[in-house]
C-alpha cells in the first residue's frame, strides 16, 4: 500500500532529484576523504644514461624548507634507492623538477659535493667520472645525489650507479 491520498500520483522528479543531490554529496564527501590521505608528492630528479633512464621522488624533503643536518646524514644512509648501470665511456644526464633547480641543486658523489650549485634544470656529467678514484669513487657501485638547495639543504635525491663491466 501507498501513504499517498487517494487520486494522488508520486511526484517521481522531486525523488529523482532528491537521489541526485544526495549521491553528488556522496562523491563530494569520497574524493575529499581520498585526497586528504594523499601525501603531497615531492619534486622529480631523473638519471638518463643512453636509452635507460630513472627517476625518483626525494629521500628527504620539507616542502621546500631547510632540512637539518640529522635529517641529512639519515638520508644519505637510505637503503631503498632506486639504481642504474652506468658505461663509463657514456654521458650520464641528470635533470631535476623546475622547484628543485630554483633553490639551486648540487650533484652528491658518495656525500662529497661532486659539482658547484647551479639553477638549471639539466647537466651531464661522463659516466667515467662517478668511477675514478681521484673524485671518491672505490668499487663497481657509487652513491650519487642531488641536493636541493645553495646554502642550506632543502632536499635530497639519491640513485646507485653500477658500473657497466
Amino acid at each position: 500500500m501507498t501513504s499517498l491520498p487517494r487520486g494522488e500520483a508520486a511526484d517521481v522528479s522531486r525523488v529523482a532529484r532528491r537521489r541526485r543531490i544526495v549521491a553528488a554529496a556522496g562523491a563530494v564527501s569520497a574524493g575529499l576523504l581520498v585526497l586528504s590521505a594523499c601525501d603531497k608528492p615531492t619534486p622529480i630528479a631523473t638519471i638518463t644514461v643512453g636509452t635507460s633512464s630513472v627517476h625518483t621522488e626525494a629521500s628527504c624533503y620539507n616542502d621546500g624548507g631547510d632540512l637539518r643536518t640529522a635529517e641529512l646524514t639519515t638520508c644519505l644512509k637510505d637503503t631503498g634507492i632506486k639504481s642504474i648501470t652506468v658505461d663509463p665511456d657514456a654521458t650520464v644526464r641528470f635533470g631535476v623538477d623546475p622547484k628543485i633547480a630554483d633553490s639551486g641543486w648540487t650533484i652528491l658523489m658518495n656525500g662529497q659535493a661532486l659539482t658547484d650549485s647551479s639553477t638549471k634544470t639539466y647537466r651531464t656529467i661522463p659516466g667515467s667520472v662517478f668511477f675514478n678514484a681521484q673524485y671518491g669513487a672505490s668499487g663497481n657501485s657509487t652513491l650519487v645525489s642531488v641536493k636541493a638547495g645553495d646554502k642550506t639543504t632543502k632536499g635530497l635525491w639519491s640513485f646507485k650507479f653500477k658500473k657497466d663491466a
